[in-house]
Order: C-alpha cells, then structure tokens, then sequence
C-alpha cells in the first residue's frame, strides 16, 4: 500500500450516517403514504432508493478499504502465525479498529430493525 488507509472525517460519516436513517424511514413509511397520500408514494420511493444507492454504496466502498487494507499488508496470516508486527502493520490495524469504533453501521441497523417492527404494526393498525 502506498498511503495508510485512514477513517472519515466525523461530518462525513455521520451525512451517510443520516442518508441511510431517511432511507429506511421512507421505506418504512410507505404503507402508511400508499393509503393516506397516495401521491407522496414515487416521491418518497425515490428518497429512499437513492438514499440507499448512496449509503449502501459508502459501505461498501469503507468494507473493501478495511479487506483491502488487510490483504495489502497480510495481517490475517502474520497474526495467526504470531509474527511480529511493523508500525505499518500496526498502523492498518490501529485503522481498522478506529474505523469500526466509528462506524454507526450498528445504530443504522438498530433503526432498521426498530422502525420496521412499527411499520408493521401502524400497517395491521391501518
């Protein structure tokens, strides 16, 4: 690798952190918008589509820059063999770590998770 892998800035991972909460809200919502305001329906469709092509389209990009990161430097097998690491190596994994302590990718599933459990049940109320 010719440059560390290093994480987002804060503001950039939480605007994709927000893309990915509206996404799954509009999904979530669009039983309720198809009975109470048909005409919001291809609307909120769009909103949550492309909010989705952007969001799961940065996961992936940070997934492949964690594996990338790994084979680059074939940590998997150096630590499984118990060789000594390099400060480059070191470096990756001090990356790789921090960027999955700053990953909301958690809470995004939480907010999934949750808000189709309401969804149903607004849609067996409605």
């Amino acid at each position: 690798m010719r440059t560390s892998p290093h994480t987002l800035p804060p503001a950039v991972i939480n605007l994709f952190f927000v893309v990915g909460l509206v996404s799954a809200l509009s999904f979530r919502t669009l039983m309720a918008i198809k009975d109470l305001r048909p005409e919001l329906f291809r609307p909120v469709w769009y909103v949550g589509i492309i909010g989705y092509i952007f969001f799961f389209g940065f996961r992936f990009h940070i997934t492949q820059k964690r594996k990338n990161a790994i084979s680059a430097r074939n940590l998997t097998a150096k630590i499984e063999k118990g060789e000594e690491l390099s400060a480059e190596d070191r470096q990756v994994l001090t990356y790789i770590l921090s960027s999955l302590q700053k990953s909301r990718e958690n809470l995004n599933y939480l907010f999934i998770f949750v808000t189709s459990a309401i969804a149903i049940l607004v849609d067996l109320v409605l």
